[in-house]
């Protein structure tokens, strides 16, 4: 009967890149299980693929149901939306390829995980990618899976070029590189991308040769109900098909790929937690670990929009619209320098109105304000609770709010447009995201929509009052400190960037819930292998830093297995039905 060594839940941003590592390893028996659809070579939808992300990202095939957020305290639950398909977040992000910075590394090092510095991480960066604009420099990696591109700027379009004239006009240096000047500046952004068609990590890593390997199987549509464990070790997990059949693989290890929100949740209904919220909820603890769901980051958002006059606009059929950010220090005291990032794409979404309007992304690069996961029942198909808490430190609405200002400043040296009123604030609301599911009454609606815009001036305006912004006025939020506040605690977001909930750290750090090397604290054979393990969230988007994780947990596994491993036998039960 076929074994397994590993079973690895979630196919995501880590978990296809363990199934790919591991498996190299012919003696290794690999189980690959994904809750949502595969998406194997040749048979990759085109929502997927696409260079422009807003329609999958917006739409409810590839996200998992159910799975919501408060912001801060007193928002109100939204939709969070979090890949649940063959690559997961890689599968539905905006493609973003960003390290991040050394300082984020070095202090993850100096705060409980020695092993993870900017030295120890470089080369996994580096093996990861195949960068296509500066395969030769000693900081990247030329023949890695993973497709990294920038679109530079002699093949910027008119919006980012006016972008770049703010951000300059404002003091900003010009970067090349932001995976390896480290500075403040502007620069292309970087982004896992190859002939116009996005890179996950299940077309990188889950290619037709790593498929063929007779030790690796694959299993999507099926949802991981629980880990099965006897005491403290785990040797398997019971999963649960479509039509509710269920399956029971059984493993050497258990290897937690779900990601920031599902992964603690998973430890929690296995009775590791804090003991005493697993009593309330009738879970037995076995592993008493308070930090599990605890220290949940993400970099406090703010969207804003500009009417594009027709010269900016960018045909539908160029589908890259992202392709100009850039970072900035705040300079509030106490924090750090390149605390703050700015992005922009030339389209607000798929559609004829989205079109008409360029696209800001405002983000604190180093949060402080934390946040947690806890479960609101033992059962698997009710959704954790996720508290946010973007602003639980005045620090974060403080940066936020001198983000805005500049912003304006580089929006009004932009050459943009000549009337301040046609720059705006923009949340991404519900009702926003409605209007961006691609569908025949949508795109009948936001062509009328967008038609409108195109009006003279004061229609323009007040179709954008009344759609988008509901009275709220640049000139009057940046006119008062108290209006600039409100407005944030009422609009800010997350930027899908969940990470921290099983940090690194020492076992005797009573917040840490894994070691160096992803091993659940006081369990065996359990392991932890995404954004969960952050200590900090680093100063980026989080894709690429999580399958950095994913190499250098798998190199080291590798490295750790006895000599014989090439020939020795497992005897661990293959899938069972219960």
């Amino acid at each position: 009967m076929e074994a397994f060594d590993y079973v690895i839940v979630g196919g995501g941003s880590a978990g296809c890149v363990l199934a790919h590592r591991l498996s190299a390893v012919p003696s290794l028996r690999v189980a690959l299980i994904e809750a949502g659809a595969d998406t194997p070579p040749g048979n990759v939808p085109a929502a997927i693929l696409d260079s422009y992300p807003m329609p999958v990202f917006c739409g409810d095939t590839y996200i998992w149901p159910g799975l919501k957020a408060r912001a801060t305290r007193q928002a109100a639950e939204r939709v969070y939306e979090q890949g649940r398909v063959m690559g997961g977040g890689s599968s539905i992000n905006v493609q973003s390829a960003n390290r991040g910075l050394p300082r984020d590394y070095d202090e993850w090092a100096e705060n409980g995980a020695p092993g993870w510095a900017w030295d120890d991480v470089l080369p996994y960066f580096r093996k990861l990618e195949s960068d296509a604009n500066f395969p030769a420099d000693p900081l990247h990696g030329k023949d890695g899976p993973v497709a990294i591109r920038r679109i530079m700027p002699d093949e910027w379009p008119p919006f980012c070029h006016a972008f770049a004239k703010g951000l300059k006009s404002n003091g900003f240096a010009t970067l090349q590189d932001q995976n390896a000047e480290f500075g403040d500046g502007l620069f292309p952004g970087a982004f896992s991308n190859f002939n116009d068609r996005r890179v996950t990590t299940a077309t990188a890593y889950l290619d037709a040769a790593t498929r063929k390997r007779p030790n690796l199987s694959i299993f999507a549509n099926l949802r991981v109900e629980r880990i099965l464990k006897n005491g403290v070790t785990a040797h398997g997990v019971l999963a649960v098909a479509a039509n509710g059949e269920k399956i029971k693989f059984e493993s050497r290890e258990v290897i937690l790929a779900a990601g920031a929100l599902q992964s603690p949740a998973m430890l929690l209904r296995a009775g590791i937690g804090d003991s005493k919220e697993l009593d309330q909820l009738g879970i037995r603890c076995a592993i008493d670990l308070p930090g599990v769901g605890r220290n949940l980051q993400d970099h406090p958002s703010l969207t804003f929009c500009h009417f594009l006059e027709p010269q900016f606009r960018l045909p539908l059929t160029r589908r890259r619209a992202s392709m100009t950010a850039a970072r900035f220090t705040s300079g509030l005291e106490g924090c750090d320098v390149s605390d703050l990032y700015l992005s922009s794409a030339t389209r607000a979404a798929w559609h004829a109105l989205g079109n008409r309007l360029g696209l800001f992304f405002l983000w604190c690069n180093r949060p402080y304000s934390r946040g947690r996961v806890q479960l609101v029942s033992a059962d698997s198909d009710i959704a954790p609770r996720v508290d946010l808490n973007l602003l639980d430190d005045e620090r974060d609405i403080a940066r936020l709010a001198i983000g805005v200002r500049l912003l304006a400043k580089v929006v009004e040296a932009s050459g943009l447009g000549e009337d301040r009123r046609d720059f705006f604030p923009a949340a991404f609301s519900p009702r926003v995201k409605a209007l961006s599911r691609v569908g025949k009454g949508n795109a009948i609606v936001t062509s009328l929509l967008g038609a409108l815009l195109d009006t003279p001036a004061p229609l323009r305006r007040m179709l954008i009052e009344r759609f988008f912004t509901r009275g709220q006025a640049m000139a009057s939020m940046l006119a008062s400190d108290d209006a600039l506040n409100a407005f944030i605690r009422a609009n800010v977001f997350g930027v899908w960037h969940a990470s921290g909930t099983c940090r690194m750290g020492v076992a005797g750090n009573r917040q840490a819930v894994v070691d160096t090397q992803g091993r659940v604290h006081g369990a065996q054979g359990l392991r932890v292998v995404d954004a969960s393990l952050m200590p900090r969230l680093p100063s980026a988007n989080t894709n690429i830093p999580t399958i950095m994780i994913a190499e250098k947990i798998a190199d080291t596994m590798l490295r750790e297995l006895p000599p014989n491993a090439a020939s020795s036998k497992t005897i661990y039960l293959h899938a069972t039905i219960s």
